[in-house]
């Protein structure tokens, strides 16, 4: 067995030997990431309409998502401690097709999702300076711009500090609206009993929240998030799966306190809101009319601090996984053995500064600024929407195939729990991405 150093990997597959390190509260970092990237402000709007639509009923529903979302992102972060390798790599090894599906996901998905998030970050700054009488797609063009050049000239230690300061704004803001509008305790209790409203396509409405809490391609960055704060062995388990843990009570913290925001300030009142973002646009508003301007006003800055947290968590950590797809690639070409680029090269933030990482976050920001200006073509919109959905099915499956392999080393493959956590999120995600492959619009797209 090849012995290695705290911070390193052993030269073959499993083979480390490295202190464990005890799980404290110092490590956290990575966590609050993933969970900052993985809340967006759609997140927010279909927790509110579901607390709008159905009070605390679908409570149980949200807690349930944040549960199948750490037994995600725990196993995406047991595969880069336990093999030393990154996700990436594990799924070139399943075979070629995951590298197509990968290019079609990153290249389509990011060109429609650069767009939506410029737009869902600048929302909120026009709301808050009316005044200046500026559109809607320069201040979205400022904040993708903004996130590049923060994203292009910064390593992951002061991208994790900043995200925590925006964690932070996120955290105080919506807690305080959940005081604020008073929650009926005993009614949210009650809520945590697994209930399904008696309406029309209640199943479907309860999965997709379930399935909308906490983020997509986010799940699988955090490896490499992992990897980028240092922890590249499986000394870093105990800790990581801490650091998991409190991303998704932070999520759920998220998520519940804007469900209690829908059910007694809209549910109550009987007031619907629109879907997507500008639903908090009118959220702020009714807040204004109710509480007065300086609680809208501190809501529009937590809007503001969800939105972008998104963005350059996703111009970051997908940029990253571009970055390992493209040294694969040329490594396969080179003949090279493809265990020579670990996460160390994500740890030492070599990737950061490459030009693959560059490159992708370029294409995040430019090209999308054309949606902006023309509107996001039918059949484009299509294609977004049934990669997205096919995503976390894939990942999922390929969780399940790399850690239950002789690709992993035995201590650390997946036990019963981990198994069903996955298998019931593959099932899941798998019926979402099924419907809605069969409400898209075809007729339209041909």
């Amino acid at each position: 067995m090849a012995e290695t150093t705290e911070g390193g990997t052993g030269k073959d597959v499993g083979e480390t030997i490295s202190q464990p390190r005890k799980s404290s509260w110092k490590y956290i970092g990575p966590g609050i990431v993933v969970a900052a990237t993985g809340v967006g402000a759609g997140d927010l709007v279909a927790t509110l309409i579901a607390g709008s639509n159905f009070g605390y009923t679908l409570l149980w529903a949200a807690v349930i998502g944040c549960v199948v979302k750490i037994s995600l992102a725990e196993a995406a972060g047991r595969w880069h401690l336990s093999t030393g390798r990154t996700l990436f790599d594990g799924w070139r090894s399943l075979g070629i097709w995951t590298s197509w599906f990968f290019v079609a996901y990153v290249v389509i998905w990011g060109f429609v999702y650069g767009a939506a998030a410029m737009s869902s970050s600048g929302l909120p700054l026009q709301a808050l300076f009316p005044g200046l009488d500026i559109d809607l797609k320069w201040w979205a063009i400022l904040t993708g711009l903004v996130g590049l050049v923060f994203v292009w000239f910064n390593k992951y230690e002061v991208f994790e500090k900043v995200m925590t300061v925006l964690v932070g704004v996120m955290f105080v803001v919506t807690v305080y609206l959940a005081i604020r509008v008073t929650p009926n305790l005993g009614d949210a209790f009650a809520g945590l009993l697994p209930v399904l409203p008696d309406e029309k396509d209640s199943i479907l409405n309860t999965l997709g929240l379930i399935g909308g809490v906490g983020g997509t391609i986010t799940l699988a960055a955090y490896g490499y998030w992992v990897n980028a704060k240092g922890w590249t062995n499986t000394g870093w388990m105990k800790v990581m799966r801490l650091d998991n843990r409190v991303a998704y009570i932070t999520t759920g913290i998220f998520v519940v306190a804007m469900l209690f925001v829908g059910a007694e300030l809209l549910h109550s009142s009987n007031v619907a809101i629109a879907s997507g973002d500008k639903g908090l646009i009118q959220l702020s508003d009714i807040l204004e009319q109710k509480y007065g301007a300086a609680t809208a006003k501190f809501f529009l800055i937590g809007f503001f601090a969800t939105s972008f947290t998104s963005l350059i968590g996703v111009w970051h950590g997908v940029s990253l996984m571009f970055a390992d797809f493209v040294e694969r690639v040329r490594k396969s070409k080179a003949g090279a053995d493809s265990l020579a680029l670990t996460g160390e090269a994500v740890a030492s933030g070599r990737r950061e500064r490459s030009v693959p990482f560059r490159a992708y976050l370029l294409w995040l920001t430019f090209p999308p600024i054309i949606l902006l200006f023309q509107g996001q073509p039918f059949r484009l919109i299509i294609l977004y929407g049934v990669l997205g959905a096919a995503f976390l099915p894939f990942l999922a499956g390929t969780l399940i195939w790399l850690l239950n392999s002789s690709r992993t080393p035995r201590e650390w493959r997946n036990g019963w729990l981990s198994n069903g956590m996955l298998a019931v999120a593959g099932a899941l995600f798998l019926v979402l991405a099924i419907k809605q492959i069969w409400d898209a619009d075809w007729g339209s797209f041909f």
